[in-house]
């Protein structure tokens, strides 16, 4: 393996995949770190204010940067989540989840299938993105650790031909799947109530939080409808 590949993961260990089904299946905010919706601060900057504010969970999402890129920036992460004991997902790319031992990989339609990535990476949990009852039964059957629903309303940060979804397919979903799930897709604070209700669990957000003026307040705030 290219050395690259290799640097700076200090030796730490992953946060274990029971320990992290708990976290799914506990109610919470799955913060999603994406470039390009930070209001120019460095997505490391963003993630020391939502360590500082109690964050288990984060996923690093980095779109259109060269591999190496993407390389540095997750070691940094890794560096920091296991400083923090927070469990660290890298969007899209198993090989570098591996590379800087991450707890986990979150997977698109279009990424490898939940089951290929399983022969070749079984320390990851796997998530993977759906946007139907047959994506989700879909991912569950090919092994995914968890699966995200989305979008459930309008959104921005995401190209997709999906039309957002709405909250009855929550309830469709959650009926027939056994795996955690969390929702995705123009959710702010205003929604969180509705989800819960929904039996949503876990709750990705991504500008609310990252674009908010002051990061840590935001996600302290948020957090008080978990309570």
């Amino acid at each position: 393996m290219d050395s690259k590949f290799q640097h700076h993961t200090n030796g730490s260990e992953r946060i274990p995949k029971v320990k992290l089904k708990k976290i799914f299946s506990t109610p919470g905010i799955y913060p999603v770190i994406s470039n390009g919706f930070t209001k120019n601060r460095p997505p490391i900057i963003v993630l020391k204010e939502l360590a500082d504010a109690g964050a288990d969970l984060i996923q690093l999402r980095l779109k259109n940067l060269p591999a190496k890129e993407i390389l540095k920036m997750a070691d940094e992460f890794k560096e920091l989540c296991a400083k923090y004991k927070i469990a660290l997902i890298i969007n899209d790319r198993p090989d570098i989840a591996l590379a800087v031992k991450a707890e986990g990989v979150h997977l698109g339609q279009d990424d490898l299938p939940p089951d290929r990535v399983a022969k070749f990476a079984k320390e990851l949990f796997i998530g993977t993105s759906t946007h139907s009852l047959e994506e989700a039964l879909q991912a569950e059957k090919a092994g995914a650790n968890y699966i995200n629903i989305g979008p459930i309303f309008k959104t921005n940060t995401k190209e997709t031909k999906t039309s957002p979804l709405g909250t009855k397919i929550i309830l469709e979903i959650a009926r027939n799947i056994k795996i955690p799930f969390s929702v995705m897709g123009g959710i702010k604070a205003e929604h969180i109530e509705l989800l819960l209700n929904c039996g949503v669990k876990r709750i990705a957000m991504v500008t609310e939080i990252c674009e908010a003026e002051n990061i840590r307040k935001k996600f302290i705030e948020l957090n008080k409808y978990f309570i």
